[in-house]
């Protein structure tokens, strides 16, 4: 992101009729061609950002530098990107400060890194494991298009984290670990050898399943504080004068965000304010879906009778039980509904 005046090599988003974007690279001499009409780069070269420019038909064109949520949105996609409002809280409650390192898998199409990047600022380090060549090479396209080169604070890993993370970096000397993964569980040995004490752990998942999965596996480590689930669901408003509503539609459901920091070697947290899971999981089983593992609590036979004793005394209380029900007439039976109507 720069300042100033725009120039040539510049990327610009120009939002047009019906607010439809456009992202262009600037080129002396070129122009950009729409099926209304065409605007020479010359017209934005050298005027400052908020610029409004003409094309040859007349239509406005308002010139702004893309944001890096602008750009994430739109970038090319080898992978599902993670959205601004996850990359933001991610940003946020792992705490990712200049000068940290950090540890990301799977790198994806390059969104999350940038978010990673910028945080980081120059004196940090960016550890990106891909399994997908092909990811790591639209990944790299993407932070380069943005940025203007491949950060020499960032390398992507072509393979496993489980097995390339100790070779990639020293035991206990990373800050931060984001896992975007399918089974974030498989990797929890290496990670916990490679955080340092204190060191945060957020992790990325988009199913239940996946989610109630890697938060017993965090606590089975006996490694890390409580893990902390959350969901962020951002919904854009129309304010119009009086005419102020919710949105038709809104950025819902993403994924999840689980956070959990790195205990001290051999610190043992108290026991849990809670009932213990009575199950175990399989080697082949995702979830057993018993109370006991969902955390519900199950009343008691006797606790069950004495609240329907009380049920049964709040209807006679009422009235509600005084009475028998009166039968309903038979269909043709004087005062009854005719059916044939």
């Amino acid at each position: 992101m720069s300042r100033g005046p725009f120039a040539a090599g510049d990327r610009v988003q120009l939002t047009g009729p019906r607010a439809r974007l456009h992202t262009i690279t600037l080129e002396a001499g070129r122009q950009f061609h729409t099926h209304r009409g065409a605007l020479d780069h010359d017209a934005i070269i050298g005027r400052p950002e908020g610029t409004v420019v003409h094309a040859s038909n007349g239509d406005a064109y308002l010139a702004l530098r893309p944001l890096l949520a602008d750009f994430v949105m739109s970038m090319p996609r080898g992978a599902a990107i993670v959205y601004p409002k996850d990359a933001a809280q991610i940003v946020a409650q792992a705490d990712v400060f200049p000068g940290a390192v950090v540890v990301e898998a799977g790198v994806g199409s390059g969104a999350l890194s940038l978010w990673l990047l910028r945080a980081i600022g120059p004196e940090g380090r960016l550890v990106s494991f891909e399994r997908r060549e092909e990811f790591a090479d639209v990944a790299r396209g993407n932070v380069a298009a943005f940025t203007g080169a491949v950060p020499e604070n960032w390398r992507v890993e072509l393979g496993d984290l489980a097995e390339r993370l100790p070779e990639a970096v020293e035991p206990g000397s990373v800050d931060r670990v984001v896992l975007d993964m399918l089974a974030p569980w498989e990797c929890l040995d290496v990670v916990t050898d490679a955080l340092t004490p204190g060191g945060v752990l957020i992790c990325y998942v988009a199913t239940v399943t996946q989610l109630s999965r890697v938060a017993e596996a965090i606590r089975a480590t006996g490694s890390y504080t409580e893990p902390d689930p959350t969901e962020t669901l951002v919904r854009g408003w129309h304010v119009e004068g009086l005419a102020v509503r919710p949105d038709h539609r809104m950025v819902g459901h993403t994924g999840f965000l689980l956070t959990a920091r790195r205990l001290a070697p051999g610190a043992v947290l108290p026991p849990p304010a809670r009932r213990a899971s009575k199950s175990e999981y399989g080697e082949d089983d995702v979830e057993a879906w018993t109370p006991g593992a969902l955390g519900e609590h199950v009343k008691s036979d006797k606790r069950l009778r004495k609240v329907a004793r009380e049920a049964q005394r709040l209807a006679e209380q009422t009235g509600a039980l005084g009475t028998e029900p009166t039968p309903a007439p038979e269909p043709g039976a004087q005062g009854a509904p005719d059916g044939g109507r």
